[in-house]
C-alpha cells in the first residue's frame, strides 16, 4: 500500500503532519519549521521536500533573507486524510503518535473534551454528525494563526470518525455479529490532564 501512493507515505509521518498543521495558517520556511519543531534545518528541509514532491505544500512566497533566498511554504488546504481509506490504520497510528505527544504537552488548568466511543446510529444521524465534525475542524483551521502569535493559545486536536464494518464475534470468520448494545465513554469535558 505505501509502496505505491507517495501521498500516503507523506501522510504518515508524524513530524510531516505537524510541520502541515503549523504552514495551514500562512507560510513557512524551512528554517522557521525547523526552530518551532526543534530539529535541524536539514530535516525540515528534507520533510518539506517530500511533502512539496506529494502536492501537500505550495511555494507560496520567495524573497531574500541574509544575501540568500528564502522559499516559504503553505499547506494545500482540503482534507486529505478524510478521503484517505485505503490507510486507514497507517494514518491512525501516525494520529495515535501525534496525541500522545500532545497529551504530554497538555495545559492542567485548561478545559478540554475527550471522547472515546463505539456507537449504533442511524445513517442519517451519522451523516449530519459528521459534517458538524467536519464544520468544527474548518472552523478551528479557519481561526488559525502562525505559530505563537500575539494573543493566541496553543490548541491540540486530534479527530478521526467513520463508519465501521461489522466486526465478527470471535472465532467465527466471516460471521457478522450481533449488536450487544453500544459500547461508549461519553463526552469528558474537564479541566483535568
Amino acid at each position: 500500500m505505501t509502496d505505491t501512493d507517495p501521498v500516503l507515505r507523506a501522510l504518515a509521518h508524524p513530524l510531516r503532519l505537524r510541520m502541515l498543521t503549523l504552514m495551514w495558517p500562512g507560510p513557512m520556511s524551512a528554517a522557521e519549521l525547523s526552530r518551532e519543531l526543534d530539529i535541524s534545518h536539514a530535516l525540515a528541509s528534507r520533510h518539506l521536500r517530500n511533502l512539496d514532491a506529494v502536492g501537500l505544500v505550495e511555494l507560496a512566497e520567495e524573497r531574500t533573507r541574509r544575501g540568500g533566498r528564502e522559499r516559504r511554504y503553505r499547506t494545500v488546504h482540503g482534507s486529505p486524510l478524510s478521503d484517505r481509506h485505503d490507510g486507514a490504520q497507517l494514518l491512525g497510528a501516525t494520529l495515535a503518535h501525534t496525541l500522545k505527544e500532545r497529551a504530554v504537552r497538555r495545559d492542567p488548568g485548561g478545559r478540554g473534551v475527550t471522547v472515546d466511543a463505539e456507537l449504533w446510529v442511524e445513517p442519517e444521524v451519522w451523516d449530519a454528525a459528521r459534517q458538524k465534525l467536519a464544520d468544527i475542524a474548518r472552523e478551528l483551521h479557519d481561526a488559525a494563526r502562525l505559530p505563537r502569535s500575539p494573543g493566541t493559545m496553543p490548541v491540540g486536536m486530534t479527530l478521526m470518525a467513520f463508519p465501521m464494518r461489522e466486526a465478527s464475534p470471535a472465532g467465527i470468520p466471516g460471521e457478522p455479529s450481533r449488536p450487544s448494545g453500544p459500547t461508549t465513554h461519553p463526552v469528558q469535558e474537564s479541566t483535568e490532564s
